[in-house]
């Protein structure tokens, strides 16, 4: 059990990482650079749902941040989860 715990944690500071340079190099890359391509395909289809409910506020796109919560909140409860099993 302590490899998917592992696994877990793992999985979930990757794409923590992911998503944060995702919206740092949006301010700098433009959306057709191959890195900013790439790091889209992996970050969009988890942030088009939270889009689609959360309005802009003043020009500011907070769905990242709301992802960020939502990875490191579902992370936790299925490592809490796992831990209980074992």
């Amino acid at each position: 059990m302590g490899i998917l715990i592992t696994f877990v944690n793992i999985t979930v500071r990757v794409l923590t990482l992911i998503i944060f340079i995702h919206s740092l190099l949006s301010y700098f890359l433009s959306p057709y650079h191959p890195v900013q391509r790439v790091l889209g395909q992996i970050v969009e289809p988890m942030l088009t749902p939270i889009r689609k409910r959360l309005p802009t506020v003043s020009g500011i796109d907070l769905s990242p941040l709301i992802l960020l919560i939502l990875l490191q909140v579902l992370g936790s409860i299925l490592v809490a989860v796992l831990r209980s099993i074992n």
